[in-house]
Protein backbone atom coordinates (compact mmCIF):
# COMPACT_ATOMS: atom_id res chain seq x y z
CA UNK A 1 0.00 0.00 0.00
CA UNK A 2 2.69 2.75 0.90
CA UNK A 3 4.43 1.69 -2.07
CA UNK A 4 1.38 2.59 -3.98
CA UNK A 5 1.03 5.77 -2.77
CA UNK A 6 4.57 6.77 -3.08
CA UNK A 7 4.32 5.90 -6.77
CA UNK A 8 1.01 8.11 -7.33
CA UNK A 9 2.61 10.49 -5.46
CA UNK A 10 6.32 10.33 -7.59
CA UNK A 11 3.37 10.41 -10.99
CA UNK A 12 1.52 13.43 -9.66
CA UNK A 13 4.47 15.47 -9.41
CA UNK A 14 6.15 14.54 -12.45
CA UNK A 15 2.67 15.49 -13.80
CA UNK A 16 2.85 18.64 -12.30
CA UNK A 17 6.35 19.26 -12.93
CA UNK A 18 5.72 19.02 -16.89
CA UNK A 19 2.70 21.77 -16.85
CA UNK A 20 3.99 24.21 -19.69
CA UNK A 21 0.76 26.01 -21.07
CA UNK A 22 1.49 27.34 -24.83
CA UNK A 23 -0.70 30.50 -26.29
CA UNK A 24 -0.62 31.63 -29.80
CA UNK A 25 1.52 29.22 -31.39
CA UNK A 26 1.93 30.53 -34.97
CA UNK A 27 4.65 29.57 -37.91
CA UNK A 28 5.87 31.88 -40.29
CA UNK A 29 3.92 30.58 -43.79
CA UNK A 30 7.39 30.58 -46.19
CA UNK A 31 7.11 30.74 -50.22
CA UNK A 32 8.60 27.97 -52.53
CA UNK A 33 12.42 28.14 -52.39
CA UNK A 34 12.24 29.07 -48.73
CA UNK A 35 14.17 26.44 -46.70
CA UNK A 36 13.69 27.71 -43.22
CA UNK A 37 11.32 29.15 -41.25
CA UNK A 38 10.38 30.24 -37.29
CA UNK A 39 7.67 29.44 -34.79
CA UNK A 40 6.60 31.70 -32.09
CA UNK A 41 4.53 31.34 -28.91
CA UNK A 42 4.12 32.26 -25.52
CA UNK A 43 5.13 29.54 -22.70
CA UNK A 44 4.36 29.64 -19.06
CA UNK A 45 5.63 26.86 -17.06
CA UNK A 46 3.92 26.06 -13.38
CA UNK A 47 7.37 24.62 -12.09
CA UNK A 48 10.83 25.88 -12.75
CA UNK A 49 11.83 24.06 -16.39
CA UNK A 50 13.87 24.61 -19.46
CA UNK A 51 12.88 23.88 -23.70
CA UNK A 52 16.14 21.43 -24.10
CA UNK A 53 15.02 20.04 -27.64
CA UNK A 54 12.07 20.70 -30.11
CA UNK A 55 11.37 18.38 -33.50
CA UNK A 56 8.19 18.62 -36.49
CA UNK A 57 7.83 16.26 -39.04
CA UNK A 58 7.97 19.39 -41.22
CA UNK A 59 11.41 19.82 -40.93
CA UNK A 60 15.02 18.16 -40.82
CA UNK A 61 16.21 20.06 -38.43
CA UNK A 62 14.38 21.98 -35.41
CA UNK A 63 16.39 23.80 -32.58
CA UNK A 64 15.67 26.95 -30.43
CA UNK A 65 17.38 30.36 -31.48
CA UNK A 66 18.01 33.69 -29.98
CA UNK A 67 18.46 36.15 -31.75
CA UNK A 68 20.02 39.69 -30.18
CA UNK A 69 22.48 42.66 -31.21
CA UNK A 70 26.11 42.34 -30.48
CA UNK A 71 28.39 44.97 -31.91
CA UNK A 72 25.26 46.76 -33.84
CA UNK A 73 25.12 43.43 -35.67
CA UNK A 74 21.55 41.13 -34.84
CA UNK A 75 23.18 37.88 -34.56
CA UNK A 76 21.28 34.61 -34.80
CA UNK A 77 22.12 31.20 -32.50
CA UNK A 78 21.30 28.10 -31.23
CA UNK A 79 20.48 27.55 -27.62
CA UNK A 80 21.31 24.91 -25.86
CA UNK A 81 17.98 25.03 -23.64
CA UNK A 82 15.46 27.69 -23.30
CA UNK A 83 14.55 29.03 -19.43
CA UNK A 84 11.30 28.97 -18.40
CA UNK A 85 10.80 30.42 -14.90
CA UNK A 86 7.80 29.37 -12.76
CA UNK A 87 4.55 31.39 -13.34
CA UNK A 88 6.28 33.73 -15.55
CA UNK A 89 5.35 33.62 -19.37
CA UNK A 90 8.44 33.54 -21.68
CA UNK A 91 7.97 34.93 -25.25
CA UNK A 92 8.93 33.31 -28.47
CA UNK A 93 8.58 35.83 -31.04
CA UNK A 94 10.17 37.45 -33.88
CA UNK A 95 13.82 38.99 -32.99
CA UNK A 96 14.16 37.33 -29.84
CA UNK A 97 13.94 33.66 -28.85
CA UNK A 98 11.99 31.46 -31.37
CA UNK A 99 11.63 27.82 -32.37
CA UNK A 100 13.71 27.23 -35.86
CA UNK A 101 12.77 24.99 -38.56
CA UNK A 102 15.42 24.21 -40.60
CA UNK A 103 15.30 21.95 -44.11
CA UNK A 104 11.67 22.17 -44.85
CA UNK A 105 10.29 19.09 -46.55
CA UNK A 106 7.48 21.59 -48.08
CA UNK A 107 6.51 24.62 -48.00
CA UNK A 108 4.33 26.55 -45.35
CA UNK A 109 1.09 27.38 -46.75
CA UNK A 110 -0.89 30.70 -44.69
CA UNK A 111 -3.48 28.72 -42.93
CA UNK A 112 -1.64 24.76 -42.62
CA UNK A 113 -1.35 24.11 -38.78
CA UNK A 114 2.11 22.65 -37.96
CA UNK A 115 2.94 20.43 -35.28
CA UNK A 116 6.04 20.92 -33.23
CA UNK A 117 6.98 18.96 -30.07
CA UNK A 118 9.14 20.84 -27.47
CA UNK A 119 10.74 18.49 -24.42
CA UNK A 120 10.72 20.58 -21.47
CA UNK A 121 13.62 19.29 -18.66
CA UNK A 122 12.11 19.43 -14.85
CA UNK A 123 14.40 20.43 -11.72
CA UNK A 124 14.85 17.08 -10.74
CA UNK A 125 15.80 16.32 -14.66
CA UNK A 126 12.54 14.69 -15.75
CA UNK A 127 11.99 14.70 -19.26
CA UNK A 128 8.62 15.30 -20.76
CA UNK A 129 7.27 16.80 -24.07
CA UNK A 130 4.40 19.29 -24.59
CA UNK A 131 2.52 18.83 -28.44
CA UNK A 132 2.43 22.01 -30.17
CA UNK A 133 -0.03 22.79 -32.96
CA UNK A 134 1.18 26.00 -34.46
CA UNK A 135 -1.24 27.79 -37.33
CA UNK A 136 0.97 29.06 -40.26
CA UNK A 137 0.15 32.73 -40.94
Amino acid sequence: MHRLLFASALFLSLAAQAQVKIDDPWVRATVAPQKATGAFMQLTSAQPAKVVAASSPVAAVVEIHEMKMEDGVMKMRAVDALALPAGQAVALKPGSYHVMLMGLKAPIKAGETVPLTLTVEGEEKQRSTVEVKALAR
